[in-house]
């Protein structure tokens, strides 16, 4: 009986699996207000009534979809900044880091450039969330370090709120350069975050608190 269960778990898990990728690919083109629940079934070969076994909804779906994107790079960001070597390292491996993930998972990274403002709340709300969680892992490990001593929690929190609208920028961006397959474009992209997020660590080391020494 439990070999029975666990197949069909992991029979159900794989159609979930399915969904979100059908709908993914359909999202290339369009965003998920205008994607049609047939449309995704279709794709998977499946009944349109078989969808709700696995979301209540596509803004569910979306859901699911905006934590597949932004959860692995989480990770990876957190653990650059964590390391102790100097701030330039740092922002070189991180720009890699998301260029990286933009190859591998552009279908992901243009999900998320088009439905942080779209026209589903449920998910532009867990974007939102997603973002806020990597700005206080972001914060954490900001704080930790050595010039971050004697800031305020709330200048830590908007430092770390800088580097990731930067990250998120570059990321469309350089999804954008590939797309649009100019010479040179991503290129481009990558010496622009680089140079943006340098400036930002510049302004970092000469910080100082509002009202402090202000014409």
């Amino acid at each position: 009986m439990s070999h029975t269960l666990g197949v069909r778990q992991a029979q159900k898990q794989k159609t979930r699996q399915a969904l979100l990728d059908a709908a993914l690919g359909l999202l290339a083109e369009q965003g998920l207000s205008s994607l049609g629940l047939r449309e995704v079934t279709r794709v998977v070969g499946i009944a349109p009534a078989a969808f709700y076994r696995h979301f209540k909804d596509l803004g569910e779906l979306g859901v699911a979809l905006v934590e597949e994107a932004l959860g692995s790079l989480h990770v990876m960001v957190r653990a650059i900044l964590a390391e102790q070597d100097g701030a330039e390292e740092r922002i070189d491996r991180t720009v890699a880091v998301v260029e990286r993930h933009v190859r591998a998972y552009p279908l992901h990274i243009r999900f998320i450039a088009r439905e942080r403002h779209g026209g589903v709340r449920a998910v532009r709300q867990a974007i939102a969330d997603e973002l806020d969680r990597f700005a206080e892992e972001v914060a954490a490990a900001l704080k930790s370090q050595p010039v971050s001593e004697g800031w305020r929690d709330d200048d830590v929190r908007m430092l770390a709120e800088l580097y990731v609208d930067r990250l998120v920028t570059t990321a469309a961006a350089l999804l954008d350069a590939d797309e649009d397959g100019a010479p040179g474009a991503a290129d481009q992209v990558v010496r622009t975050a680089r140079r943006q997020l340098r400036l930002i660590s510049i302004g970092r080391r000469h910080w100082r608190e509002e009202g402090d020494d202000l014409p």
